[in-house]
């Protein structure tokens, strides 16, 4: 497929600065989640994902976007009510998910979420393909988001609905054990420190509903992924331990499965995103994947003057262009 730098995307200055496109979006960009139903759904082990429906009009329309999150983020973060209020005026409606634990409330189970939480996913899509009989579906991943949606489609594609007919993910750290490393760096403290936050604050609360399986010694010192996905993430949810659960949820491994037309914009200026997570080798070989690589654009920004962002209008097109 072609892999192209997208000359057009030329933000003004300041936005040509990875880290301005970072920060600007979540401390100053103005957005509200307006108009949004939001709805519980169960979860087939005994747990609850909650979901907010975006309508396009009055009624379901034939069509439909799941779109997922980041890591520590939520479906009422701006980048996806951006998507979904773009999304919407082209005639979609959207649902954006939350993870488990991301709403707000925490879920019933000791497990949480994850960068290969799959099951998940199918299960918001299957639940909301039934809900309004649409006809077509595409999905849209942001980040931990968008490696959990590449994932999807490539580890089983004959378990995707056929409902399902395109993919856009932006900012995806497809090799989680380089960009964990990446974001390690001393430029990045700002981030890991927000990220460590809410994870943090996550385990403190499983530990108190559930103290025979977790306990909190030594998480208050844990300022990286490395140890807490050692301790926590990887035990809980049946990793051997860190790397093992890096190695085996990389969505690297899984692109050159994927059966649908799938875009995936990596900005050269990401300060997230490791090299190894610009895979122009299996975009080269893949008949489906399409690979963009912008100058600017940071990690999950794409900041553009007035209200529609480049991301959310190069997501509408990519789908306008596949006949969607």
């Amino acid at each position: 497929m072609p892999i192209g730098t997208v000359p057009s995307y030329q933000p003004p200055f300041p936005f040509i600065y990875g880290h301005v496109q970072t920060l600007y979006p979540t401390l100053l960009r103005k957005m509200q989640a307006d108009g949004c139903r939001r709805q519980r759904i169960d979860t087939p082990d005994g747990d609850f994902l909650d979901i907010d429906w975006h309508l396009a009009g009055q009624g379901y329309a034939e069509r439909v976007v799941v779109v997922s999150h980041g890591l520590e983020g939520n479906s009422r973060k701006k980048y996806p009510l951006g998507m979904a209020r773009h999304l919407n005026s082209q005639g979609w409606d959207v649902v954006c998910l939350n993870f488990r634990g991301c709403s707000g409330e925490p879920n019933l189970l000791p497990r949480f979420y994850h960068s290969g939480v799959t099951d998940d996913l199918h299960t918001v899509l299957c639940h909301t393909l039934q809900t309004g009989g649409y006809k077509k579906a595409a999905l849209i991943g942001f980040s931990m988001g968008g490696n959990q949606t590449l994932k999807y489609l490539g580890e089983d594609p004959a378990k995707v609905p056929t409902e399902v007919v395109a993919a856009v993910t932006f900012s995806v750290p497809c090799d989680l054990a380089n960009a964990s490393r990446r974001l390690d760096r001393l430029e990045n403290r700002l981030y890991m420190e927000y990220f460590m936050k809410g994870l943090r604050e996550k385990v403190r609360i499983k530990a108190q509903m559930f103290p025979d399986i977790l306990d909190t010694q030594g998480l208050a010192g844990m300022r990286t992924f490395l140890p807490f996905d050692d301790k926590y993430t990887a035990p809980i949810h049946g990793f051997k331990d860190a790397r093992d659960y890096y190695t085996k949820c990389a969505s690297l491994q899984f692109l050159l499965s994927i059966k649908v037309p799938t875009l995936l914009v990596q900005a050269k200026d990401d300060p997230f995103l490791a090299d190894s997570c610009y895979p122009v080798k299996e975009a080269e070989a893949s008949t489906c994947l399409h690979l963009e690589i912008p100058s600017y654009g940071g990690h999950v920004g794409f900041m553009q003057p007035g209200e529609v962002y480049w991301s959310e209008a190069r997501a509408a097109k990519f789908l306008e262009d596949n006949d969607i």
